[in-house]
Order: C-alpha cells, then structure tokens, then sequence
C-alpha cells in the first residue's frame, strides 16, 4: 500500500466539528500534529503500556498541561505490553516487536473511539522517523473494518513534522525522551 501525503490536504477536507480520537503517544509527538488537525474536535488519548515505569507514565502524561491539552489517561498497564511482546524481547527496533506494540495500542485507540462516539481515529505515532507510517496506516485500516469507525491515514513526519515537534517542545520545556518507552528499546538507544 502506497502511503499518501495526506497532510497537505488536513486544511481543505476537514468538516468543522468532526471528532477525532487522537491516540497520543507522548506531548512531543503532540506538538508536530496537533497543528495540523485544525477543523476537527481533538479526543486526546493517552494510552500506552509500552513505557517501562510508572514514573515514566506519569512524566509523559503530565507534559501534556504544557500544551494545555488534557488528554484521556488510561491506567498504566504494562503487564498488558510485557504480555503482548513476550518471545520478542530481543526483536531488533522496528521489527516485530514493535509492531506489535503498535498495533497493540492503535486497537485499543480504536476500541475507545467506538466508546466515545468519535467519527474517526488516528494517532501521532507517525511523526516519529523512527516509526513505519505504512505499517500504522495499513494497522488503522484493518482495525477500522474492525471495529466500524474510520481511520484517518497519516504521515505526520512528512512536511517537517517531527522538526515541529522539536522545536516546539523545546520552546515550551516539555520534556522529551530518548526512546519510545520500553525497556527493550531503551537498552538500544
């Protein structure tokens, strides 16, 4: 699947008061995507198991004030991604491992979009140059059918998406981590 640059065109499509639920991995990612939804109702999400401590969590989800934006916080769960992964501990970053925690947490993006009755659904993980905007796309799609609410395909880094949300968590003193979240990845980087 050829993934199109969807971003220009967020401005001229977008009906006013169509409600997006945003899975939001971390408040910088935020800022390189945010900007680039306007028009639509934003449903933050925070949901992601993946962060290795709760201390972490928390510091990630607390960022958000920052942007003044609140999102929906789940529970930190992480049993829930040690369960997922588990076989694939030592997957290199990128592969499938990651993947899997990817679309673990786009399903679960998916599942509360049907919950609170958005019209559709994304997530910011796509701004992240690190992060395979085909894959997500092709994980939102499947999980669109699955649950009945539309996906909203994305590749937020394209554009200098992810140079945004560096600079403007710098301007803001948000603080911004060195990996995604897992032990796993954090032993790599």
């Amino acid at each position: 699947m050829q993934c199109i640059d969807y971003n220009r065109q967020f401005r001229a499509v977008v009906p006013q008061g169509r409600k997006l639920l945003l899975h939001v991995c971390c408040a910088p990612c935020s800022c390189g995507v945010l900007p680039r939804l306007e028009g639509y109702e934003i449903l933050p999400y925070f949901y992601n198991p993946n962060i290795d401590t709760r201390r972490e969590y928390d510091l990630r989800a607390a960022q958000f004030a920052k942007l003044g934006v609140q999102p929906m916080i789940e529970i930190y769960r992480h049993g829930e991604f040690t369960a997922a992964v588990e076989g694939l501990e030592n997957e290199p970053e990128g592969g499938a491992r990651c993947r899997v925690c990817i679309a673990q947490r786009l399903e679960r993006a998916a599942q509360k979009a049907k919950e609170v009755g958005a019209d559709l659904f994304c997530s910011t993980l796509s701004v992240s140059p690190h992060k395979d905007a085909d894959f997500i796309n092709r994980t939102g799609q499947a999980l669109a059918q699955k649950y009945g609410v539309p996906f909203l395909p994305n590749d937020f880094k394209k554009e200098n998406g992810f140079l945004l949300s560096a600079r403007v968590s710098k301007e803001k003193d948000i603080y911004r981590q060195d990996y995604c979240g897992c032990e796993f990845a954090k032993k790599a980087y």
